[in-house]
């Protein structure tokens, strides 16, 4: 990638490609392509905190730059690229001496006020990109390797000006006979060198360290810096659908052990009872997401969650899903507490009979499961379901005082028995009690009380449990709000 001479008509150029091929053509600078150029050299040669001074001639424009691998302290872009030069200025060939010193006079002129401040500055080396100097650099070192695979070779200043003294007496018959030139650069070689060893003299440099590192590599580092955060979770979720979710969730600083916790517990009644409900795999997914999602209108107010957690899934980018898909997986957040599916609620009406009781179900399962982490302390470890023909069994495993959970579940599993057409009953055993050294169990928490979120407690009467129960045992919390309505 390298530059040319603007067209008279870039502008109508621009417009053309974007009617015709629909792509959005964007411009940038010749400061900011110095930035995107700096970039690519200092990764490429590996400067670390040393200041270094970047060189990239192009067709139309030169960007010089000096700074580190993480900032550039100075950079600009003159219009003295190649093809512009030799337009000017190569009226001969070979090209005469006259020219040649018209030419070495107008880069000194140009550059030489900015060159002086960054020698004041100082650097610790002077490093070139793109073909032109990569030819001529391959060149003047007598590497006998294409341009292309001499990175970080070092090419002195000396030899550079022998190079000159080479090239402008040569004719273009003479130096497209040459080995090591590329011969798509024989006609702007002459001109080149004398640009670029204008170059290093006005800085005083002792020799080139030649990078193939340049704009292109320099837009995809600027890219990857930019979005760290999205490379590392397409690193970690390569599937498009799961990862646009947990960039929701994590752009809404969802509460990561409460949300796995429901999520895994929605999962295992969803699979425990497939017999009863007759759901598939895009369901289960379906009910993944919508648990996993259920709490992120918190990132809003905790005051009518739900719902800001349905608007935020609507209009949250999920890419891979059909419209259809997101309205569900919406609904399914929407209805994790008390309140029932409605047509008259937002996006419910919309749906078909089939996917209004999908959404019932998914919702009943993701409200018992927030039901099974009331304390948000993770108690519960294990789900199994015996189905037998009174009712469904729902055996718990806890690692710790579970009262709380369990007296949720009973309240939050009415919805679920009624879609299933079968009442539940909750077992509560006790998990062994061995564990690994480094595990917290629930009875760890007899000296420290099980975490409720902070924007959840509020002092007198409240939906939740009061901040003043925080640190009471479950049993009294239970007997205090049995009559209480406590909703979630």
């Amino acid at each position: 990638m390298k530059s040319s001479p603007p067209a008279e008509n870039g502008a109508d150029f621009i417009a053309a490609v974007r009617r015709d091929v629909g792509i959005h053509v964007r411009v940038i600078s010749g400061t900011e392509e110095a930035r995107l150029i700096h970039l690519a050299a200092a990764y490429a040669v590996g400067v670390g905190r040393k200041p270094v001074v970047v060189l990239d001639i192009g067709g139309g424009s030169t960007e010089i730059t000096l700074g580190t691998a993480s900032r550039v302290q100075l950079g600009r872009s003159f219009k003295l690229g190649v093809i512009r030069l030799a337009e000017r200025f190569a009226k001969s060939d070979p090209l005469s001496g006259r020219d040649e010193r018209r030419l070495a006079r107008q880069v000194s002129r140009d550059t030489r006020a900015y060159l002086r401040q960054i020698r004041k500055r100082g650097y610790e080396r002077v490093i070139g990109t793109s073909g032109t100097i990569l030819s001529l650099g391959a060149l003047a070192a007598g590497a006998k390797r294409p341009p292309g695979e001499v990175r970080n070779v070092r090419v002195s200043a000396k030899a550079l000006s022998r190079l000159r003294r080479r090239l402008t007496t040569m004719t273009l018959d003479q130096r497209l006979k040459l080995p090591g030139l590329d011969p798509r650069r024989a006609d702007l070689a002459a001109p080149g060198i004398v640009l670029l060893d204008t170059l290093l003299a006005e800085l005083r440099a002792d020799d080139l360290t030649l990078c193939d590192f340049a704009l292109r590599e320099g837009l995809v580092l600027d890219y990857m810096q930019k979005n760290a955060s999205h490379i590392r979770t397409v690193d970690r979720y390569p599937d498009v659908r799961r990862r646009s979710v947990m960039e929701l969730a994590e752009r809404c600083g969802y509460r990561v052990p409460h949300a796995q916790q429901v999520t895994k517990l929605a999962l295992a009644l969803f699979d425990a009872t497939t017999s009863q409900h007759g759901l598939g795999a895009r369901e289960r997914e379906w009910l993944e997401y919508g648990a996993l999602l259920h709490d992120i209108g918190n990132h809003i107010s905790y005051e009518r969650h739900h719902k800001h957690s349905y608007y935020l899934i609507k209009h949250g980018d999920l890419r891979g899903f059909d419209p259809d898909e997101v309205e569900i997986i919406a609904l399914t957040a929407r209805y994790h507490r008390q309140a029932e599916p409605k047509k008259a609620h937002d996006g419910f009406a919309d749906l078909s009979p089939t996917e209004r009781q999908t959404v019932r179900l998914l919702g009943a399962f993701v409200r018992l499961a927030e039901g099974l982490d009331r304390s948000h302390a993770q108690v519960i470890r294990g789900v199994d379901v015996d189905d037998s023909r009174d009712a469904l069994k729902v055996r718990l495993t806890a690692t710790g005082d579970a009262e709380l959970e369990l007296w949720a579940a009973h309240r939050h599993a009415t919805a679920l028995a009624a879609l299933l057409d079968r009442p539940i009953a909750f077992e509560m055993t006790k998990a062994p009690k061995a564990a690994p050294k480094d595990a917290r169990t629930h009875a760890e928490h007899a000296r420290h009380p099980p975490h409720v979120p902070r924007k959840a407690l509020r002092r007198g009467r409240h939906r939740r449990v009061g901040q003043d129960h925080a640190a009471r045992p479950a049993r009294q919390v239970v007997a205090r709000h049995r009559s209480a309505g406590v909703r979630h």
